[in-house]
């Protein structure tokens, strides 16, 4: 509907998707998405594009620069994953902008889909919200400048700002409790343990103190060393943030970068302040992401690397990876 009601307003409309071919228990194709808009009095533009496929993405946008002459807006759909789709508005933000505006828009609730019926079985509409909330949500964001852009927006949240006040005409069923977004997790738990920055390390937990091993000699200690010779004052203040390393395999265990402490900090073991971004992956991916031979996105999005807490300040570590290549 939002779709369509931009459409009215005179929007053009690019839809870039993989469905062709309708399910037969998930209905609807770009081309039934496109016929529809152009039933509003609209014009439309289907695309197939896998945003795994880098060449599809540039023909998707080149056909859309020769039939409308540009784009202004890119609304990322919420299926995408969290982290995925996060990294990928706030690259494209600062790449495009004021060129054309990212943003990434997701349901603080369930939404009542053929997919939830097939995940939650017969009931589960009960406890979910109708699309329509997306759709306005969505059509809110439509309606702003180029300006706004590389933002991370709650459904809710935005309709609460364009004044509406009674949810419950969203609901499938009003007065019913709704499920939470899985994907809207918290950051991590504030740290517990306090550690030095070297050597045999003693840790506080619960009033007790408790040894850390050191950790082995290898190629992510001899990262982490190279990482702290390249800190520095105006690196500190550009970041402020703490990185937390979760690394399995040989070598591994905890590591942190202190980004906020004066002059930056690293070490073995959990940082001393709680940590804004915690990474976990293997200690051979870790150190390849480091020395620039395994892109942080391409880790992503492969399973590789996982993260949790602030992704705009996950982004930020790649500055410091940067300066790091030509050392290691």
């Amino acid at each position: 509907m939002a779709l369509q009601i931009a459409a009215k307003d005179g929007a053009n409309i690019v839809i870039a998707a993989k469905t062709t071919q309708a399910h037969p228990k998930l209905p609807g194709t770009i081309y039934t998405t496109a016929e529809e808009i152009e039933a509003a009095v609209g014009k439309a533009l289907p695309c197939i594009v896998d945003v795994r496929d880098e060449q599809q993405i540039s023909d998707a946008v080149e056909k859309a620069v020769q039939k409308f002459g540009g784009i202004d807006i890119l609304h990322c759909a919420y299926t995408i994953a969290k982290y995925g789709m996060s990294m990928c508005v706030l690259g494209m933000a600062e790449e495009f902008k004021g060129e054309i505006a990212v943003n990434a828009l997701w349901p603080k609730t369930a939404i009542h889909t053929a997919a939830m019926d097939m995940l939650g079985g017969s009931g589960i509409e009960s406890q979910c919200r109708k699309v329509d909330i997306i759709e306005d949500a969505a059509y809110s964001i439509f309606k702003k400048t180029k300006n706004f852009t590389g933002n991370f927006i709650i459904d809710e949240n935005i309709l609460k700002e364009e004044g509406i006040k009674n949810f419950d005409v969203y609901a499938i069923k009003p007065g019913q409790p709704l499920i939470p977004n899985f994907f809207l997790d918290d950051v991590p738990d504030a740290t517990t343990k306090k550690v030095e920055s070297h050597g045999d390390t003693a840790a506080v937990k619960d009033g007790k103190q408790e040894r850390q091993p050191q950790p082995r000699s290898g190629p992510v200690e001899e990262t982490f060393h190279i990482a702290k010779n390249s800190l520095n004052d105006d690196l500190v203040k550009a970041t402020q943030a703490v990185y937390q390393f979760e690394l399995s395999g040989e070598d591994g265990g905890t590591w942190f970068l202190d980004l906020k402490s004066k002059g930056g900090v690293v070490g073995f073991g959990d940082p001393p302040n709680q940590a804004d971004v915690v990474m976990s992956m293997s200690t051979e991916d870790f150190v390849k992401m480091f020395s620039g031979k395994l892109k942080p996105t391409l880790a992503f999005m492969s399973g590789k690397l996982k993260i949790k807490g602030n992704m705009a300040l996950a982004i930020k570590l790649e500055k410091l990876m940067n300066q790091m290549n030509a050392k290691l």
